[in-house]
């Protein structure tokens, strides 16, 4: 994500906030360690514009991630969530999963696909019992072209795994 920091490309935002909430925000500021409020709140509004781009716009093709934390539960989980993958085979391009302590498992998922898709992919997730925090991140700047949208012609670089 390059950052235009030469000023002839920058905007002047002047905002009003209540106090507490300007006062988290400082917080945050502070524990991110970043120089400067602009930035934070430069990448809050970035995942509210793409979220929301995503919702208007459902054709258009995203790239991203999606990241799952859930009980492993005898594996289960695991085989209603390889389930589910299977009905996104163009969408999911890879996927990488570690056990963690409390008997939890944590899944990356690297996606690409139409918005409507991607979103639909998380709908199903999210239904899949045991999922305890799921979180989307896309940008639309694709990977190099694996994802022909006419459907016939999927080249695919990352294996599944």
């Amino acid at each position: 994500m390059g950052m235009g920091t030469d000023s002839a490309s920058l905007a002047r935002l002047s905002m009003s906030l209540p106090a507490d909430l300007f006062r988290q925000l400082d917080m945050m500021v502070a524990e991110r360690g970043l120089p400067s409020r602009s930035q934070l709140i430069a990448e809050l509004i970035r995942h509210a514009l793409a979220e929301h781009g995503s919702l208007m716009r459902p054709e258009e093709m995203l790239a991203g991630t999606i990241t799952l934390v859930y009980r492993s539960e005898r594996g289960r989980v695991r085989h209603q969530l390889s389930q589910t993958q299977a009905s996104y085979l163009k969408e999911v391009i890879s996927s990488q999963h570690v056990v963690l302590e409390d008997d939890q498992s944590l899944e990356v998922l690297l996606v690409q696909g139409p918005a409507v898709r991607l979103k639909e992919l998380c709908d199903a997730i999210r239904r899949v019992r045991g999922v305890q925090q799921l979180e989307l991140v896309t940008t639309t700047a694709l990977l190099p072209p694996l994802y022909d949208q006419s459907g016939d012609d999927f080249k695919n670089i990352g294996a599944h795994s």
